[in-house]
């Protein structure tokens, strides 16, 4: 039978050439993946209105908050898998790929109670305006009731991409990112759902993408295969998926969960402000893809190498991912700045709306640069299995100086928003300064312990 394995070994052959073919595919599949929301936004701005727009717009640090907590943990199984992976240890692999499996049911699960329960309250939380409160419980509570969908595609991709996979979920993601559109115009224009079908077509296209994704792991001939009689907890398995999860997770949470608090700092200045600044976030998204890339196909090749033993691999892997996501950065921080009115106008043709969401971005594109550098040299962290300082740092960036920060500032320009946009180049100046300190300070390079500790239980 002929070997259909799309599975890559990271640990030989040119290294930027390997970092490119295997960031390429997590890119497109990353622009597909932010097209759900995107095309919802898109549609509710242009035929529903600004107040929808602002609905839609607002929900996504509540949605990041949740889903955070649980890809935290996909973090962890990603990088374990990767160094068993690197190491050929395929009896770990297997039964890692199981436990994180069962895993992912039960924080299904869990996500789908708490963000049905919680909505309102998180909604009121951020100070959500009355004009679009009752549409954004509306979007959540559809949102959420399918979550299991979004939780599964992403652990079964993060699975195939610790093993060097990054095509396969691409193709599946296209798939459904399709019919996310179509049943986006279908529920909107034609049926008159309003944001209640944006919320479905997201939900369905999400179900569809992870049954794929399923499909694939249970026919590949890889030691990942997922077979559903093996599902079961390998509790030493678990131990070490949540000793590098849980920094990440609780980081991820509480750095989505801190956003709530600055979401409603935005509200305070009304719905064309937030509408603004929402059509500005869909164009942000898209602009950190390819750091983001090029930061999970770090997490991967580190994590080989690491499990293969080749350490200045691992090395020379990161400083090209590094150097790549720059270079990909400027490229696309010039078009930001010349054309903002125009791309803000792609969502909302409001001249207050357009005025807002172009002055955000014209001010923080720039320091997408100090994002690269954070995003890239976290991510190599991650692969060596070192999440905790990365989780502090992280914290104390993102959660506890922005708060600060924002506090502070909102008291002293309480009627001027210029404060509240350098909220988040401000923490990622400081991110990068401390995550390259303790980067050359740290001796990242002996956590190999994962398969030592694993192989000796």
């Amino acid at each position: 039978m002929a070997n259909t394995r799309k599975d890559k070994n990271m640990t030989q052959g040119p290294i930027i050439r390997l970092l490119i073919q295997f960031s390429i595919p997590l890119l497109i599949g990353q622009l597909f993946q932010q097209l759900y929301n995107t095309v919802d936004t898109l549609v509710v701005g242009n035929f529903v209105g600004k107040e929808a727009l602002a609905a839609v717009g607002s929900t996504g640090s509540i949605i990041n908050m949740l889903i955070g907590v649980f890809m935290g943990f996909s973090m962890g199984a990603n990088v374990i898998i990767a160094q068993y992976y690197g190491a050929r240890d395929e009896k770990a692999v297997h039964d890692t790929v199981h436990t994180t499996i069962v895993m992912s049911l039960f924080f299904s699960v869990i996500l789908t109670a708490v963000g049905i329960a919680f909505v309102p309250l998180m909604l009121r939380l951020m100070d959500t305006p009355d004009d679009v409160f009752q549409e954004a419980v509306t979007y959540l509570r559809i949102f959420f009731s399918g979550i299991t969908g979004l939780i599964l595609y992403n652990m079964g991709s993060g699975i195939l991409r610790a093993v060097g996979d990054s095509k396969r979920p691409l193709w599946f993601l296209i798939f459904s990112a399709v019919m996310n559109i179509i049943l986006d115009l279908v529920f909107v224009i034609a049926l008159n759902m309003g944001v209640s079908g944006v919320a479905w077509a997201t939900v369905i296209s999400q179900l569809l993408s992870s049954a794929l994704i399923l499909i694939v792991l249970s026919r590949t001939s890889g030691p990942y295969r997922l077979i559903w009689s093996h599902l079961k907890i390998n509790r030493e398995i678990l131990i070490n998926v949540l000793k590098i999860g849980l920094p990440s997770s609780v980081q991820q949470g509480l750095t989505a969960f801190s956003n709530v608090f600055v979401q409603s700092y935005i509200n305070r200045f009304g719905s064309a402000y937030m509408a603004g600044y929402s059509a500005y976030g869909k164009v942000d998204v898209f602009a950190l893809l390819p750091l983001q890339a090029f930061s999970m196909a770090s997490t991967t090749f580190v994590g080989q190498n690491i499990g293969a033993g080749n350490i200045p691999r691992a090395k020379k892997g990161i400083k090209s991912a590094l150097l790549l996501s720059i270079g990909c950065t400027v490229v696309l921080i010039i078009p930001m700045m010349l054309f903002a009115p125009q791309l803000i106008s792609l969502f909302n043709s409001d001249p207050e709306v357009i005025y807002y969401g172009a002055l955000y971005m014209r001010f923080t594109s720039p320091f997408y640069l100090a994002v690269c550098i954070n995003q890239i040299l976290v991510g190599a962290l991650r692969g060596s299995g070192d999440t905790r300082a990365p989780m502090f740092i992280m914290l104390g960036s993102f959660v506890v100086f922005r708060q600060i920060y924002l506090l502070i500032f909102s008291r002293i320009f309480m009627d001027n928003f210029f404060p509240i946009i350098f909220a988040y180049p401000a923490g990622w100046i400081l991110c990068s300064v401390l995550v390259y300190i303790y980067y050359k300070r740290s001796h990242w390079e002996h956590r190999r312990f994962i398969i030592n500790n694993q192989n000796a239980d």
